[in-house]
């Protein structure tokens, strides 16, 4: 007998949530055990030196984390007031059920 199960693919905005949590998740993370080691939070000027020209690429990369986080967040804002809410009937009208 062969079990014939079809797995479906994850939405691609599901994948990109999980994405902004593990990225913001890392940085938590990155940044606690940082200060526990020397007592202070990162030095962002000490950190963007040492990338060097590769510098430009991380912070667009971060800016495109952010803006997705930002456009998704507010889509789901506007989404939110655009669709109307149904109305709760009356209990009146309601029948108790069998």
């Amino acid at each position: 007998m062969s079990n014939d199960i079809e797995g479906q693919d994850w939405a691609v905005s599901t994948m990109c949530w999980y994405a902004v949590f593990i990225w913001f998740g890392a940085s938590l993370f990155s940044q606690s055990l940082y200060m526990a080691f020397n007592g202070t939070p990162y030095d962002a000027n000490i950190l963007l030196n040492s990338v060097g020209p590769f510098a430009w690429i991380l912070i667009g990369i971060e800016l495109f984390v952010w803006g997705f986080l930002a456009l998704a967040l507010g889509g789901k804002l506007v989404n939110r007031f655009n669709v109307p809410t149904q109305e709760i009937p009356s209990q009146d009208n309601v029948l108790p059920q069998a």
